[in-house]
């Protein structure tokens, strides 16, 4: 499997950039905190979060909802702790 390169880092930055203030700051402090240690399963499971929307991933981040794939289960339980 392809390891996780500076530029897919780059572009997940990019796209964790939402409208809604509270999963911004959640998902700065995420790729400040695991950016550096995320493999590529674990960056496609986000990838895939990112397609939610905004008060969509707002639910799972506050725990107001689970996520309804197992595969997201480990990067939300990352994201709580943000």
């Amino acid at each position: 499997m392809d390891p996780v390169t500076a530029e897919d880092l780059r572009r997940l930055r990019w796209r964790c950039r939402r409208g809604r203030l509270e999963n911004d700051l959640v998902l700065e402090k995420f790729l400040d905190r695991y950016g550096g240690s995320l493999d590529r399963a674990r960056l496609d499971a986000l990838n895939e979060l990112l397609e939610l929307g905004d008060n969509e991933l707002w639910d799972l981040l506050a725990g107001r909802t689970e996520p309804a794939d197992a595969r997201h289960a480990e990067i939300v339980g990352w994201l709580r702790v943000c």
